[in-house]
C-alpha cells in the first residue's frame, strides 16, 4: 500500500516539475500569438497583414539596408558637383537594376561647384598665451582669405543683437560668434535651428559693420575637436568676407583667451573657391502600379553630402532606407495598385536644385505625387512618422499594432524636406519618418560622419516602416 501511496506521489511530483517547465514556454507561445496582428484585430485586410508579416521578416532577418549604405558612402564625401557625386550617382543607378526595379533611370540637374582646396588654418596669436592652433573648416559657400590669409583682433558676439551693440570695434576684425547650441531644448532639431541663423547669415552680417571674416561654434551638443561645416548664405548687396566653423573645443578655447588677453588677434587662412556650374543628376527608380500607374507613392533622401565624411547619416542613410523600401516590397512579390518611387535627389546641401529640377520636369504633368515621404534625419532608431495632411493620422491607424514594436509611437501632423517640398505646389502630401536625435548632431556635417556611427539593426527598421506605410499607401490611397 505505500509503495502504491509512493509512486502516485512521484508521478504527481513529475507531472507538477513537467508543467513547471512548460509554463514559460506556453506564456512565449501566448506572447508570440498577440504580438503577431491579424487582419480583423486592425482593420487590416487579412491578406495585408500576411504582407506585412513578410516585409518585416524579410527585413530584419536580411538588413539589407546597411549594405546600400555601405556601398554609397564608399565613394567618400559625396560634395555637389564633385567626381565623388558622379561616381554615387552611377553606383546607386546600378544598384537599383541589379535589384530589377520595374523602372531604373537618372534625371539630368545643374549644381554648383564648390571646392574646399587644402587644409584650412586658424592660428591665435595672443601676447600673453602664446600661439595656438584652432580646429577649422571653410563654410560651404564661402570665399577665401587672400593667398597669405587675414589677421586680426578677434570680436566675441552672442547674437546678432550684441553684434549691432559693438559695431564700432566690427570694423578690421574677426567677428567670432560663439552661440551654443541649446543643451535645455529637448528637441536637438529645434537647438540647431536656433543656432543655424549664425552659420548661414553671420558672415553678411559682419561684413555689415566692416568685419573682414567671420568664425563660427560648430553646431552639436558634443565637445570635442571636430569642426562642423554647412552653407552659408550670402546678402549680394554687402560685402562677401571669408566664413568658417570652429570646433566646440577650439570655441571654448578662444573664449578663454579672449578673457585674458581681449587684444588677441586670430590668423585665418582658407583656400575654398568656385567653378562653373556643372551636371549632375538626380536617381530614380520604381515599382510601377499595376492599376494606377500615374498615381505616385515617393520616398526619397539626398545622394550629396558634405566632403568632410562619407555623409552615413546624412544622407546615405535616407537614400538607402529608400531603396530598401522598394527591394522589400518587390522581394516579397508584391505588386502595388499605385506606383511607389525612390528618388535619391542631387543637392540638398548646396541649394536644393535637385528636388526642384524633379518637380518641373515635363514628365511630371502626367504624374499625380499623392505622397511624397524625404528621410534625412539619420539612421537612428525610429520613434514616429509625420505627414502634411491631418486626415492621413486616422488613415493611418490600422497600422499602428504593426508599426508600434518597430518603434513608431506616434503619427503627427508635419513632415517635410527640401527637395519634396516643390510637390507640395502639386498637390502632394508630404511625409517624414522621425528617428531619435539625440545624437545626431554629434556627427551632422563633420569627419565623424561614418557607417560605423549608423546601427544596423536601426537602419532597417527605417526601411521595414516605409515599405509598409508605402506599400499601404499605394493600395488605399490618401
Amino acid at each position: 500500500m505505500r509503495k502504491t501511496q509512493t509512486k502516485k506521489e512521484n508521478r504527481k511530483h513529475k507531472n507538477f516539475r513537467r508543467l513547471v517547465l512548460l509554463l514559460p514556454l506556453l506564456w512565449l507561445a501566448a506572447c508570440n500569438r498577440q504580438a503577431q496582428p491579424q487582419g480583423s484585430e486592425t482593420g487590416l485586410r487579412p491578406d495585408l497583414a500576411d504582407k506585412f508579416e513578410t516585409i518585416k521578416n524579410l527585413g530584419l532577418r536580411q538588413e539589407k539596408t546597411y549594405d546600400f549604405l555601405k556601398l554609397t558612402t564608399s565613394t567618400g564625401g559625396r560634395l555637389t558637383g564633385s567626381p565623388e557625386a558622379d561616381r554615387a550617382v552611377q553606383i546607386t543607378f546600378d544598384l537599383m537594376r541589379e535589384l530589377s526595379f520595374d523602372r531604373v533611370w537618372t534625371e539630368p540637374v545643374k549644381v554648383r561647384r564648390w571646392i574646399r582646396g587644402p587644409a584650412e588654418e586658424a592660428v591665435v596669436r595672443s601676447s600673453k598665451d602664446g600661439n595656438q592652433t584652432l580646429a577649422i573648416c571653410a563654410l560651404g559657400n564661402s570665399v577665401a582669405t587672400p593667398p597669405e590669409g587675414i589677421e586680426a583682433r578677434v570680436v566675441e558676439v552672442q547674437s546678432f543683437e550684441d553684434l549691432a551693440s559693438k559695431k564700432d570695434k566690427i570694423p578690421g576684425c574677426i567677428v567670432f560668434f560663439n552661440v551654443p547650441m541649446d543643451r535645455a531644448t529637448v528637441e536637438s532639431f529645434s537647438a540647431y535651428g536656433q543656432t543655424a541663423r549664425f552659420r548661414v547669415r553671420g558672415a553678411s552680417e559682419a561684413a555689415r559693420y566692416g568685419a573682414r571674416a567671420a568664425i563660427i561654434r560648430s553646431m552639436t551638443f558634443r565637445l570635442d575637436d571636430n569642426p562642423h561645416t554647412g552653407l552659408l548664405e550670402y546678402d549680394d548687396s554687402l560685402p562677401k568676407i571669408p566664413a568658417a566653423a570652429v570646433s566646440t573645443l577650439g570655441a571654448e578655447s578662444l573664449h578663454s583667451l579672449l578673457q585674458s588677453d581681449p587684444e588677441l588677434r586670430l590668423r585665418l587662412k582658407l583656400n575654398c573657391r568656385e567653378e562653373e556650374e556643372v551636371t549632375s543628376a538626380n536617381v530614380i527608380g520604381q515599382l510601377t502600379g499595376s492599376e494606377l500607374s500615374e498615381e505616385i507613392i515617393l520616398v526619397g533622401g539626398h545622394l550629396d553630402s558634405w566632403d568632410l565624411s562619407p555623409g552615413a547619416h546624412d544622407d546615405a542613410a535616407g537614400c538607402a532606407v529608400a531603396v530598401e523600401a522598394l527591394r522589400l516590397i518587390k522581394e516579397a512579390g508584391l505588386k502595388p495598385r499605385r506606383t511607389v518611387r525612390a528618388v535619391l535627389f542631387m543637392d540638398e546641401e548646396f541649394g536644393g536644385t535637385g528636388g526642384r529640377a524633379y518637380a518641373v520636369r515635363p514628365e511630371r504633368e502626367q504624374e499625380k505625387h499623392l505622397v511624397a515621404i524625404e528621410q534625412d534625419r539619420g539612421g537612428a532608431a525610429p520613434v514616429g512618422l509625420a505627414f502634411s495632411l491631418e486626415s492621413l493620422k486616422e488613415k493611418l491607424k490600422p497600422l499602428e499594432i504593426w508599426l508600434k514594436p518597430l518603434g513608431i509611437n506616434w503619427v503627427r501632423t508635419g513632415g517635410g524636406g527640401v527637395d519634396i517640398a516643390p510637390l507640395k505646389e502639386r498637390g502632394a502630401v508630404l511625409g517624414a519618418l522621425i528617428p531619435e536625435s539625440h545624437r545626431y548632431f554629434d556627427y551632422h556635417h563633420s569627419a565623424l560622419d561614418v557607417p560605423e556611427a549608423v546601427s544596423p539593426r536601426e537602419l532597417e527598421l527605417q526601411a521595414v516602416i516605409l515599405a509598409m506605410v508605402i506599400y499601404y499607401l499605394a493600395e488605399e490611397g490618401v
